[in-house]
């Protein structure tokens, strides 16, 4: 495995560990649904860009729209949850359409990986 899918990989642990610490937080807090939302993002897609870039390693998809889609998970989940996390803790957001960016990052990183398995295989 080469170092960007490796990168990814401990990218998206990091992920998963704040959305189980983000998700303990919620539970404990009152009014505390951003929380909550920002939790599921980082979990949902920490596996996403695990198995993203792990198929793109192994040439399932095409491996160089593979790791863009993955990395897009990775930045998009990031701008999402962070909005999330500093309009809760904060009162503000990180920029204006934060969120909103990071949500449309999502969804192209999403049909990008659908590209990159219709794409045919690098060999």
């Amino acid at each position: 495995m080469s170092g960007v899918p490796r990168l990814l990989i401990v990218l998206a642990a990091i992920m998963g560990a704040c959305g189980v610490m983000l998700a303990a937080a919620a539970a404990h807090l009152p009014d505390a649904s951003r929380l909550a939302a920002a939790s599921s993002m980082l979990l949902f897609h920490a596996c996403a860009a695990i198995a993203t870039a792990a198929v793109a390693d192994r040439a399932i998809v095409h491996a160089t729209i593979g790791i863009v889609a993955a990395s897009g998970f990775v930045i998009a989940t990031s701008l999402f949850a962070g909005d999330l996390v500093l309009r809760q803790y904060a009162g503000h957001g990180l920029f204006p359409m934060a969120a909103p960016a990071g949500g449309t990052l999502l969804i192209a990183s999403w049909v990008l990986l659908a590209v990159a398995a219709m794409w045919p295989r690098q060999r």
